[in-house]
């Protein structure tokens, strides 16, 4: 049996490239995975992850919470957009005890697959934020 935290061995199985950040925290970036970089971190009872998506704009804000609500009900298989201090990210929530590979790997994927295929539709944002 692995010494290895559960997630770190979970990540080493699945061929992901990561850095570990401390001892209940890593960083995936695996551009030939792609996955963007997303944080990964332990806080028990929950595995938290994590990515960045943009700074919250400072034009048409209630617009963008707007769309992020709608694709948090219609296009997110796990997780959430939230606002974290002045940065909107994606996260997902996951119970350390139950959690297995194909859980956690399902969950990254669709973070992915969600900041890939939402970049068009917030893209405008972006640049908002950027002006």
């Amino acid at each position: 049996m692995s010494t290895l935290p559960k997630v770190e061995q979970y990540l080493i199985d699945l061929g992901i490239s990561y850095q570990e950040i401390s001892k209940d925290a890593w960083l995936i970036e695996d551009e030939n995975k792609g996955y963007p970089k997303m944080m990964v971190s332990v806080s028990d009872p929950l595995v938290i992850i994590s990515a960045d998506v943009m700074p919250v704009p400072k034009k048409n804000a209630e617009q963008l919470f707007r769309t992020l609500l709608e694709l948090n009900a219609t296009d997110l298989l796990h997780g959430a957009y939230a606002i974290s201090g002045n940065d909107i990210v994606v996260i997902d929530t996951l119970e350390h005890a139950t959690l297995d590979k194909e859980e956690f790997l399902a969950s990254i994927e669709s973070i992915s697959f969600a900041l890939l295929e939402h970049y068009k539709k917030l893209s405008d944002y972006i640049r908002a934020t950027e002006e």
